[in-house]
Parts: C-alpha cells; structure tokens; sequence
C-alpha cells in the first residue's frame, strides 16, 4: 500500500518546510496512519518497532498542536532514558527548524538541575524528559502541568521495564484531565494495557505489521563506520569486491546527492535517482544501469521502488534505514533468480539500536565484520593486475609492440626491470588515492574493536576500559539482567548505553560498568535495594 506525501497529512508550512530540507521525501507506515489522527484530537495506542519512524509520527503533530505565542508547557513527552530524551529533544528541533519561537528543553537525570531550572524558567513550550526527573521539578515547582495539553509516552513499554510505573503514575494524575494522550510502544503488554486503561480516553490503535522476511540467498553484514568516513569505506569495499552493479540506498535526496557527488570525483561509475529526478531522467538512468553503463546506483527507497534488475550482486544501506520492513526491501534487489547476493549496512552509534531491531524483524543476526584497510585494497589491485596480465599472456593478446621491448634491451634493461615498470605504471593508472580514516587505527594499533555481545546481555558498544563489579544477587534470588540494567542507568549513576557484560549465576551476578564509573557507582548503590532485596556490590575480587 503507497503511502501519501506528507503535503496531505494536514501538517502546517513551517513543518512541510523542514520535512523538505531536511530531505525527506515520503512519511513511514507509523506517520502516514497515525499523524492524521493525532491531528484530530483523538488519543492514540501507536504499536511500532523502534526504529519505524515513530519519533517524527508524535513529534510533527505534537509540534502542529502548540500555541507559540504561549510560553509555558504545553506537550510534554516522556522518555524511559537520558539518551533517548536527548535524541527524541533533538529531532524535535530539526523538525521544528523553520519555527522561530520553538523553545524545547530535555529535562533528565544525570544533569545539572539549575540548567535546567533556568531552560524551564525561560518558557519551554514542549519538555521531554524521564519520569522521575519530572516529578522532581514538579514537587520543587519549576515545571507547571496547568496548560499540557498533549502527553506522549515514548516506549511506554520500556518504561515499565525499567521500574517507572509509580512515577508515571504520579506524573499523569497531576495533569489535567483534558488532556490528549499518545502511548507509543513496541508490544502491547499488560502492564501498557493497563496503563492505556486508566489513563486513555478510547485511544484509536495504529499498529504496523511485519510483512516480510530476507531470503536466504543474501550474505547480510555490517560495519561500524562514522559519518565521515562513510565514503572511504564503501570506496574500499567496492574495490575488494569488484561488483558489476551495485545499489546504494540513501535516507534523504541530500544524502544522495552527497555520495553521488563523492563516489563520481573518486573515479566511479555512478549516478542518482530520488524525488527531484524527473522520470525521464529516471528511466534513462535505469536503462544506462541495466546495460552496465553505470555501476553504482545511489537512490533513496521511494525512487528506487519498480527496479527489477537481476544482476545487483550488491546493496548497500548507507544509512540504515528507519523501518525495518525498508531493510528487506532494500536487500531484497540483490541475490534475484537463483544467484547469491550481498547486502552491507554502514552502522554507527545510536544506528545500533536500529539495527538490533532489523535482527529481531528477520529472526538473525547481521554479523560485523572488520573494515578493510587500505593495504588490503591495494593487495586486491595487485592481484586483479596479475590476473588480467596473465590472462593475457595466456592468450596471447600481447603482439605489436615487441620493437618497445628490444629498444629498452639493448639500452641495457632486464626484462624483469621492464616488467616491473611496467607492474608498477598500471598500478599507479589504475589505482585510487585513498586516505586515512578513524576505523583505521585501531587495527594499525593492534587493537581489537568492540563488538557488542548481545547474546551475553550486553548493552552497549562503548569502547572505553570496563571494570567488573560483583553483586551478591543472582538467579535464585529472582532478578534478572533487565533488573540491573535499571538499577545501574537509573541509580548507578552509569550513562545510558554504557554498561558491558551482565554475567548471572546462581547466587551472584557479574556487571562490566566503565572504569571511570567505578567509585561513583558503588557509592550510588550503597544503600540501594534491588526487587526489595538488599545487597553488596563490590570490584570483582577474580577480574
């Protein structure tokens, strides 16, 4: 089903205005069926994966429904983690870009609270922030519920993972009745149903199913690569794998353009299709890449639907995608007809959340795999020039230019010398001058990168030096992984995404937190409980 363009989802100028510029060209699943309904008035149920798009399904109509002359609170959305808040507050300003008045402040744990007290003294319009965090300013007075007029609960799910219900609890009983409210959440648990129950007012459900799954015919793999470095790696990889075509799938048409521009100055055959492409100019693109004319395509997922060419040994997501279901249809264009193909997706911080979620749509993992170095794309130009050298040479393709070769021998050269020259000459043509990138030095260092084990309850790819901390609690105790995964974000005084390994045994349980965390957590859960129970947390006396 064809979703519509955001210029009929009701939305006003200035936030049709940033969709554009930030390059965006059609709304997901999650936007387009609940964006028009919030826009109503109606409370809504949205059940969606993270990952799907669903920030910007809550954000754009949150920030339609605010009175910008009024500054004072008006929509509040709450968060289970100082991370998300600040990524959820984030992409509420770069949706709001082409709003001059937009004040909107995260409000979390962890920070100092007299910033926060001045952002909120200041008149923020919209606040997103964690539960407790908000209580707190409400109790002190700093934050006034009096004029919300829209609550979000983003992850609603997690929320309640995590411990928070009485401080959701508190919280939205001291809102005003009138209230609309948005719960967004993965599943539909009880604790959610629950919630929904007391706090809901016949909320319309928009949920977005799982469709389809990859085939097995398709190697999936990914790196870790920073945005600048982008370019560098796929330049490397297309060198060490020598594809015939290839596509790379892009978020936004900027992003297109960007690594068109930059893939076309390096030397390669390359070219472009997104929503500014004409279709004329569309299907001349695609019959120069179906003759092998062009052989990298780089699109974005709307402009690239209706390709049907079977020859695409490769796909690359550049970015990774926001739904899960993009990323099955993306690779999907390679490993056609009974050949194999590859799909590699660039990955990097918070795009881990996103990928984790793509293996939990597709039932496997997306093994990470090592990014080449430059002297690995050099050894692989080598030996295509031997090959292609000795191919020749084998059928005899080589006659007419045997008067070159006596004139340098009897100036004295060895044939060996010759041919080196000539080795050398044909690889300096044919080469790229590549350069040095951030994912090169841990591997010239002979350092291993961090891969996050999430077989092993771990939650995070920090890469920092980690401690082990022992706690007297395991599993005969009742507590699980996601227990100390709370205590340590919520109480441990731990950044959000940080934590290592949670190893449980029978009477005790392993925790890796970064080294710099150390004393300040043992600190923190000094006096804690954990389920009720109290207990002792200390180094690792075997780490």
């Amino acid at each position: 089903m064809n979703t519509p363009p955001f210029t009929e989802l009701g939305l006003p100028e200035p936030l049709l205005q940033a969709i554009e510029s930030l390059g965006y060209e059609q709304p997901s699943a999650i936007q387009a069926q609940a964006i028009p309904v919030i826009l109503q008035g109606l409370d809504v149920v949205g059940l969606s994966q993270t990952g799907s798009g669903k920030t910007a399904a809550f954000v754009l109509p949150a920030l339609a429904k605010i009175d910008w002359k009024i500054r004072r609170p008006q929509v509040l959305i709450l968060c289970p983690t100082r991370e998300l808040a600040m990524q959820v507050c984030e992409e509420v300003h770069r949706l709001g870009s082409k709003i001059p008045k937009l004040h909107a402040v995260p409000v979390y744990g962890g920070a100092p609270i007299g910033r926060q007290f001045r952002a909120l003294e200041e008149g923020a319009q919209l606040i997103v922030g964690t539960p407790g965090r908000l209580l707190d300013h409400m109790r002190r007075g700093s934050f006034n519920p009096a004029e919300i007029n829209l609550t979000i609960l983003d992850e609603a799910d997690r929320m309640l993972d995590m411990g928070f219900r009485e401080e959701m609890e508190e919280l939205l009983a001291q809102l005003p009745q009138h209230r609309q409210t948005l719960f967004f959440s993965a599943t539909m648990s009880r604790g959610v149903e629950a919630l929904i129950r007391k706090f809901g007012k016949n909320p319309q459900t928009v949920q977005i199913e799982q469709k389809t799954l990859t085939v097995d015919s398709i190697e999936q793999r990914h790196y870790e690569v920073r945005e600048r470095s982008k370019v560098e790696v796929l330049c490397r990889i297309i060198d060490l794998e020598d594809p015939r075509l290839a596509i790379v799938f892009c978020n936004t048409k900027k992003a297109v353009d960007e690594c068109t521009e930059a893939l076309l100055a390096r030397g390669y055959s390359a070219d472009r299709l997104h929503g500014d492409v004409t279709q004329q100019m569309r299907e001349r693109v695609l019959q120069r890449f179906r003759e092998s004319k062009i052989e990298i395509l780089v699109a974005t997922d709307v402009a690239a639907r209706g390709i049907d060419i079977e020859e695409i040994d490769i796909v690359f997501n550049y970015d990774v995608p926001q739904d899960p279901e993009d990323y099955v249809h993306r690779i999907g264009r390679t490993g056609r007809a009974g050949r194999t193909g590859r799909a590699i997706t660039f990955v990097f911080g918070r795009d881990q959340y996103r990928l984790q979620n793509i293996e939990r749509t597709i039932r496997q993992k997306i093994p990470r795999h090592r990014v080449p170095s430059q002297e690995e794309v050099e050894d692989r130009r080598a030996d295509a020039l031997y090959d292609s050298i000795r191919d020749r040479l084998e059928a005899g393709s080589f006659q007419g230019h045997s008067s070159y070769l006596e004139r340098l021998l009897d100036q004295g050269f060895s044939a060996t010398d010759i041919a080196g020259a000539m080795f050398t000459m044909l690889r300096e043509a044919s080469s790229r001058e590549g350069e040095s990138i951030m994912e090169d030095k841990p591997q010239q260092q002979g350092e291993k990168p961090v891969r996050p084990d999430r077989d092993s309850q771990r939650s995070s790819s920090y890469a920092g030096e980690m401690a082990k901390l022992f706690i007297n609690l395991g599993k005969t105790h009742g507590v699980t992984a996601k227990d100390f995964v709370g205590m340590f974000y919520r109480e441990g005084q731990v950044p959000d995404g940080s934590l290592g390994h949670i190893k449980l045994f029978p009477r005790h349980t392993i925790v890796e937190v970064p080294e710099e965390c150390v004393e300040k957590s043992l600190r923190a859960l000094s006096k804690s409980k954990l389920r009720g129970k109290p207990f002792r947390v200390h180094r690792d006396k075997q780490a």
